[in-house]
């Protein structure tokens, strides 16, 4: 692959999961801001990149890439199988897993009135923190990748997830990553990794930013 690659991005958006895979690849990249305090990602250039309307879009010498996991596997590609696990198959259960389970239920989390009318929220929110925490507990029990100290796809994907869930949703915080003992440990290591470090000061998310979260303060942009 030649050319340069420009991601498209909003501070603690899933564009920060592209964001940490490039870093860690030590792959060049410049980065275009989507405010969304100004709605920038519904402006007609951007749908014309991605016209989902969706961060993170990544522009490649080939055209533009979106959907997290997509980049993420592409990426992978290019560079030699950079980030891929040995195990590949099990590798790519858990990405699709991620990609197919676990962040549709955090996004819904987040945004109950892009799913449901309003008077019918409380219920879908309760009802899927409840999934929600069955996925952790699914991850803290299953996901023995979570042992590994190298950096994966696996590895760029899920603490971003980790930090949504502990800082955004209404209402009472729901998520401890605490009672997930594997997990708390994975996120520790994860926020002290150089590409991590180098992340948070791009995107203003603090020092722990995945094992004791705090609100981002971007330099640029808006994170809601």
């Amino acid at each position: 692959m030649t050319g340069p690659l420009t991601l498209y991005y909003a501070p603690n958006n899933a564009s920060l999961c592209v964001r940490l895979a490039l870093l860690e690849m030590g792959i060049p990249f410049d980065t275009v801001l989507v405010d969304r305090s100004k709605a920038g990602q519904h402006d007609p250039a951007y749908l014309a990149l991605n016209p989902n309307g969706l961060i993170p879009t990544l522009v490649t010498p080939h055209g533009p890439i979106y959907e997290t996991a997509a980049i993420l596997l592409w990426l992978s590609e290019q560079h030699g199988d950079a980030l891929m696990p040995s195990a590949r198959a099990d590798a790519l259960r858990w990405l699709f897993w991620l990609s197919n389970t676990l962040h549709p239920a955090i996004r819904m989390n987040f945004y109950p009135d892009k799913y449901i009318d309003s008077d019918h929220i409380p219920a879908l929110v309760h009802a899927v923190r409840h999934q929600l925490i069955a996925h952790f507990a699914h991850l803290d029990t299953h996901a023995d990748w979570l042992e590994s100290r190298d950096a994966s796809l696996l590895s760029v994907y899920l603490p971003p997830m980790i930090r949504w869930a502990a800082l955004y949703g209404d209402g009472p915080r729901w998520f401890e990553i605490d009672k997930s003992p594997r997990l708390a440990a994975f996120a520790r290591w994860a926020e002290q990794t150089p590409a991590a470090h180098e992340a948070s000061l791009a995107e203003g998310l603090g020092p722990t930013i995945f094992s004791a979260p705090q609100h981002p303060n971007p330099p640029e942009g808006s994170a809601t």
